[in-house]
């Protein structure tokens, strides 16, 4: 079992962000997980720095640290021979310790160059194609490609790995893990279903399987809830109102309703471990073996001393 810290590029800015990725390492994470975003969920979250200059300079400044993005959309905002490069560079760069996340993105992040979002059916074959893109890529050599949605032309990566990242494909059910399973290295999930993993082994999937557990911790539980309530009540709101919306202003009004005891059920909250702890368990049984602690408290200090305690002993003890 190997245990991620959550990085919110959403919740705070990049210095913020390498900072605690530096702390996480120091605390005994294995890896961290940092969202790629354009725009934040709401408002008063207030940030959203360019993901992969954030990972570069964390890679830097850290030795043992795995990193990866969790998750690029690469069909849209970005073309994948650009997520094909980065991520590339961002591997050689790590020395071999970058996971490439990818999903079929959000209209929050994605509209933003102009093009449109496309369908659930149209962002998912764009996705295919992206993947087969950046596979593409990553044997070497110039390459083109002519899809329904995305094309290459006479294109080549020159600084390659000699071992390419995992990439972890985001899914939700059978179709999407099928696909991590056909053409990625890896899963990437939210929700702690074993049906999710289940799909992806039966399509031949064996690579790592990642998963986002939804915490908050502070000294006092009714704090947890009201700053999970604060910055994170997008995240009850299930995932076809996540990828549609366009813009924090719109997640605002669209979460006015969520109260303290819809956290409560998303969320595990407080300061004791036990929570914590039957919160990552439900994932762990569903068969995911890398988990990403996501913690939406006030306090990121005290959660990092919280987890070096305690809870990271505890969680890695459920692989």
């Amino acid at each position: 079992m190997k245990i991620g810290y959550k990085l919110a590029s959403e919740a705070f800015g990049p210095q913020e962000l390498i900072r605690q990725a530096v702390r996480a390492e120091e605390a005994g994470f294995d890896f961290v997980e940092m969202s790629d975003h354009y725009h934040p969920w709401l408002e008063v979250q207030g940030h959203s720095c360019f993901t992969w200059s954030a990972l570069g300079a964390i890679a830097a400044r850290t030795s043992t640290l795995g990193l990866a993005t969790g998750v690029t959309c690469p069909s849209v905002r970005y073309h994948p021979a650009i997520v094909a490069q980065a991520a590339a560079t961002l591997a050689l760069i790590s020395d071999g310790r970058f996971t490439l996340g990818v999903g079929a993105g959000e209209r929050l992040n994605e509209h933003v160059v102009g093009q449109g979002f496309p369908s659930v059916r149209g962002r998912h074959e764009r996705l295919r194609e992206a993947l087969e893109i950046i596979r593409l890529l990553w044997q070497g050599g110039y390459q083109s490609y002519e899809g329904r949605h995305l094309q290459l032309e006479d294109a080549r990566v020159w600084d390659l790995p000699e071992q390419p990242p995992v990439i972890a494909v985001a899914a939700s059910g059978r179709a999407s893990a099928t696909l991590a399973a056909e053409l990625g290295s890896g899963l990437f999930a939210t929700e702690p279903k074993a049906s999710i993993v289940g799909h992806y082994r039966e399509a031949g999937g064996q690579g790592p399987r990642y998963a986002e557990v939804p915490m908050a911790w502070a000294t006092d539980e009714e704090q947890a809830v009201r700053a999970a309530k604060e910055t994170s009540r997008w995240a009850v709101t299930g995932w076809k109102v996540m990828s549609e919306l366009p813009n924090p202003v719109n997640f605002d009004a669209a979460t006015a309703w969520v109260e303290d005891h819809h956290i409560r059920q998303q969320f595990s909250v407080g300061p004791a471990a036990e929570p914590h702890v039957e919160k990552a368990r439900t994932y762990a049984e569903a068969g995911y073996d890398h988990i990403v602690l996501q913690n939406a408290g006030p306090d990121p200090d005290g959660f990092l001393d919280f987890c070096a305690g305690d809870l990271l002993a505890r969680v890695r003890a459920l692989g």
